[in-house]
């Protein structure tokens, strides 16, 4: 068993390793799923298997000592030997390395996949294109449970919830490479016709509101850049224009339901398909979102992102956000 252990976890270390270098295309739900399984194996076995032998190990341990003790004092010979037996029988009870490395890790494991596959999932924000309302490096939280409970790794859903609304920010796989999670914003929901003109949003022909609010400072950059606050879904944000880039949408990929879509000098009209959301980012014009590759499937939502827990930079960020 020691081999056994020693090799599993070497693969489990072997897959990390290679994923953090880059060599292969990690999955951390599936790594956690597996980690979970193994660990939950092994300990069952340790509960009904390991642990018992140890204990009657140390009992047969205790009778022996008994009777020699019995053996010496019927022969008038006096021996205390207490402190070299509770040595030998917490060795006897001692978990060893391979089981305390995976039966051990066991309730920690299967409490972070619960937390992580059904309620709440973290995530780091990588790019810019929620920028103002997520800088990069904001570490957030996912609300898994909204829209539905779903299996890990197979994504199948357990229970309906409700749909995600306009105006909510959610995580998704993307569609062209689910492997990869995105973040963007609803801002059309099935059924809905949803155009963005000229650099104006609008939703079955109500322009969308709009006013324009003081310019926002990038500090990664160090420029200034038009911000405007946008109403949607009853939900007040910050958005970022920048007038000198064209309305045109450049080099749009063919995606399922492209029929359903107009492209045209002034920017894109799009009549959203069942089961499908069109989403945006809100640096509008440093945004890789639906304008370009398409409809996020409802299969593909991982959950709605509600809470900045954490950003090293900037420790005011912490807090909710719409």
């Amino acid at each position: 068993m020691q081999v056994l252990t020693a090799a599993i976890l070497a693969a489990f270390a072997g897959y990390a390793g290679a994923w953090y270098l880059g060599y292969v295309e990690g999955n951390f739900a599936l790594l956690l799923f597996l980690a979970t399984l193994v660990t939950g194996i092994y300990w069952i076995a340790e509960r009904l298997w390991f642990m018992p032998r140890r204990r009657r190990a140390a009992a047969r341990l205790d009778a022996q000592a008994a009777e020699r003790r019995a053996s010496l004092a019927s022969q008038g010979i006096g021996h205390n030997d207490g402190a070299e037996l509770a040595v030998a029988r917490e060795r006897l009870l001692m978990q060893p390395w391979w089981l305390d490395w995976t039966a051990g890790l066991f309730p920690v494991i299967l409490a972070v996949f619960v937390l992580r596959s059904f309620l709440f999932e973290p995530f780091k924000i990588p790019s810019g294109s929620m920028i103002p309302t997520l800088l990069v490096g904001d570490l957030i939280l996912v609300n898994k449970f909204t829209y539905g409970l779903r299996l890990p790794v197979l994504h199948t859903k357990l229970t309906e919830g409700r749909q995600p609304q306009r105006g909510e920010v959610v995580v998704f796989r993307y569609p062209p490479k689910p492997s990869l999670d995105y973040i963007k914003r609803v801002v059309a929901v099935p059924g809905d016709e949803v155009a963005y003109l000229n650099k104006r949003l609008t939703v079955n022909g109500q322009p969308v509101e709009r006013q324009p609010v003081a310019e926002f400072f990038d500090r990664e950059s160090m420029r200034y850049a038009k911000q405007f606050e946008e109403r949607l879904g009853g939900r007040d944000f910050r958005i970022l224009i920048d007038p000198q880039r064209p309305a045109m949408i450049p080099a749009a990929e063919d995606f399922p339901f492209r029929d359903q879509c107009r492209y045209s000098v002034e920017g894109i009209a799009c009549k959203v398909p069942p089961g499908h959301y069109f989403v945006m980012g809100d640096n509008r014009d440093n945004s890789l979102d639906s304008r370009y590759w398409g409809f996020v499937p409802d299969r593909n939502i991982v959950g709605r992102a509600f809470f900045i827990w954490m950003n090293f930079g900037d420790l005011g960020r912490i807090g909710g956000f719409d």
